[in-house]
């Protein structure tokens, strides 16, 4: 599995970006998918993640309200939207994938388990 991220960027407190995954190399359906973030100094952790047909998805609280995931079969794309974006937002953020299937149910995967990461998007919110 390859994944590459885009739509990072910087923007204001209060502002929105969207953030793309696009995959390939097995099949998109057959897994789920992860957004991780690691800030300066800290350890990375997860975000969010949906599982691979779309309709079990799970936010971390920190975002909950502001962020949506979801995927495009067609395009073997998973978007993770973020709103009202704030400062401790600020981090690199990757993608994963689930595969080889370690659960249908993302959110019991645990970080360790995800074998495919993206290269990282820089998101960088001023305040």
């Amino acid at each position: 599995v390859q994944l590459v991220e885009s739509g990072g960027g910087l923007v204001q407190a209060g502002g929105s970006l969207r953030l793309s995954c696009a995959a390939s190399g097995q099949t998109f359906s057959a897994y789920a998918m992860g957004w991780f973030r690691q800030a300066p100094k800290k350890e990375r952790e997860g975000v969010s993640c949906i599982d691979r047909t779309g309709v079990s998805r799970y936010f971390r609280d920190s975002v909950k309200g502001r962020f949506t995931i979801y995927r495009d079969i067609a395009k073997n794309t998973v978007y993770l939207q973020m709103n009202n974006l704030k400062p401790e937002d600020t981090a690199v953020y990757y993608c994963a994938a689930d595969w080889p299937v370690y659960s249908p149910l993302c959110s019991v995967i645990p970080q360790t388990r995800y074998n495919y990461w993206g290269q990282g998007t820089q998101v960088i919110v001023s305040s």
